[in-house]
């Protein structure tokens, strides 16, 4: 058997994170894979109500509220009464909207890997006039010239900073 690379998913323990930046990184992890989960349910389950709000370690507010702000409030704050007409109105309309998005996003069929970038680079290329195609090509000769100088230092062993600048040949 192979050897581990990394000690996989281990229980962190409730404690205060003490490195300010550490504490950062976490809450808008931790924040993502809450949006995230509770994205799930909502597809998962379809007459869910969800409501998240919290603050971030610099106290500035998030929020995540599936239907609407007002249908997640009063059902909380009445949990076995019906909701409102108003608020059923809401949450319908809400929920239509979002089955719109849906669609009109499934309609673009977006390639789901790391090429999509130079996809739609490419196309825009393919629909350019031949101004705009010039303009690419003047732009990627200055790029593969910086890279060959790039690699010309490497290979020299010099770092840019380490390189003076270049002299006038006067």
């Amino acid at each position: 058997m192979a050897d581990k690379k990394s000690l996989g998913r281990q229980k962190i323990p409730m404690a205060k994170i003490e490195k300010e930046e550490a504490r950062y990184a976490a809450f808008s992890k931790r924040r993502k894979g809450l949006y995230k989960k509770a994205s799930e349910l909502i597809g998962e389950y379809d007459d869910l109500d969800i409501g998240i709000i919290m603050f971030s370690p610099t106290g500035k507010p998030y929020s995540f509220f599936h239907r609407t702000v007002d249908v997640v409030i009063d059902r909380f704050l009445n949990p076995n009464t019906l909701s409102s007409e108003s608020n059923s109105l809401a949450a319908e309309n809400s929920r239509n909207k979002a089955n719109e998005l849906k669609v009109k996003l499934d309609e673009y069929d977006i390639p789901k890997n790391d090429e999509t970038d130079e996809m739609r680079l490419w196309e825009s290329i393919k629909e350019s006039d031949v101004e705009e195609v010039t303009k690419h090509e003047i732009w990627l000769k200055s790029t593969v010239a910086g890279l060959k100088d790039r690699l010309m230092q490497l290979t020299n062993g010099a770092s840019p900073s380490a390189q003076s600048p270049p002299e006038d040949a006067n």
